[in-house]
């Protein structure tokens, strides 16, 4: 055992302390991961905040699809500000560890906001199917009550989720080692470093693995089922084409999400790699965080316009 960990525990069976595992014995590295981290950390959260704070100020975009959005921002937020700190402290600093207290809270958080995201990311996609299949009721179906419940029953879904998830694995004891042989607490590298049989609660993770994250999944797939079938039949080259764009911004973020997560989450436990978990960890948590308000910005010229007013405003105020 790590001397470090054997001197933060007392005389209890279980760890009290962990420690977050070296990216590098070569300083350079870590150096040079800690500035590009950091850069695309700033970026996802000034291009998130940003396009939160667009869609809120702007009555033009308080419809749906961009209320949706807004949410989605803010749970990106959320997202990365779990994890990234700390893992920043870890690759510049010998200041490794964490207390059980905060690896449990870590958890908590980052499981969360990553369930909350794939329900949101499906009623994002729902909106699109009413939306598009049946817009002469859209505008009852899809009111700012229904959204609104909507945002709720996701967030929700993901705070229960956490609470259950965390509190299972954290009722376990930890008999060491103590190292987390990865850069947060996440649940498989968790799961083991615990004492005796873990396989109920890695069922568990499966479980909610396939609920939460193929259960949505499943449903933005049917959702696009029947929104490209309304799109074929149209008889506008324009319609078909507007229809299409409004999806696709949404299509590409649900594949970098859905995509990294699934490889992590749903394959065999044999199959697991440290190494390709971090990597894959990497992109869900910085990488798509970072590209979310750039495929959106990008893509959609209402969003791109906001984004302008905004930044005027400031500018404005900055002045004055």
């Amino acid at each position: 055992m790590n001397l470090s960990c054997s001197l933060w525990q007392d005389n209890s069976p279980s760890v009290k302390h962990f420690a977050f595992a070296k990216f590098s014995e070569v300083t350079e590295q870590c150096f040079l991961l800690f500035t590009l981290i950091l850069l695309m950390f700033l970026a996802s959260l000034t291009g998130n905040a940003l396009i939160a704070l667009a869609i809120w100020t702007n009555p033009v975009l308080h419809m749906p699809m961009y209320f949706f959005l807004a949410n989605l921002s803010l749970l990106e937020i959320g997202y990365t500000c779990s994890v990234i700190p700390k893992m920043l402290q870890s690759l510049v600093s010998e200041a490794r560890g964490i207390s059980r207290e905060g690896c449990a809270t870590q958890m908590f958080f980052f499981t969360l906001f990553a369930i909350s995201e794939c329900c949101l990311l499906a009623a994002m996609a729902f909106d699109r199917y009413m939306a598009i299949c049946s817009p002469l009721h859209y505008a009852t179906r899809m009111s700012r009550g229904v959204c609104a419940q909507l945002a709720v029953i996701s967030w929700g879904v993901g705070c229960i989720v956490g609470l259950g998830q965390t509190n299972y694995i954290f009722s376990l004891n930890f008999c060491g080692p103590c190292e987390i042989d990865h850069f947060f607490c996440d649940l498989p590298p968790i799961l083991a470093l615990a004492c005796g049989d873990t396989s109920h609660n890695e069922a568990a993770v499966f479980v909610v693995a396939i609920l939460c994250i193929s259960s949505p999944f499943l449903l933005i797939i049917a959702s696009y089922v029947r929104i490209l079938a309304a799109v074929l039949i149209m008889p506008s080259p324009e319609g078909r084409r507007k229809a299409l764009s409004t999806c696709s911004s949404h299509l590409l973020v649900v594949t970098l999400f859905y995509g990294s997560g699934s490889v992590t989450y749903l394959r065999p436990k044999a199959s697991h790699s440290p190494g390709i978990d971090k990597l894959l960890a990497l992109f869900y948590t910085v990488v798509t965080s970072m590209l979310n308000p750039i495929i959106y910005s990008l893509r959609n010229k209402e969003v791109k316009a906001a984004l302008r007013r905004t930044l005027g405003k400031k500018n404005v105020l900055t002045r004055g």
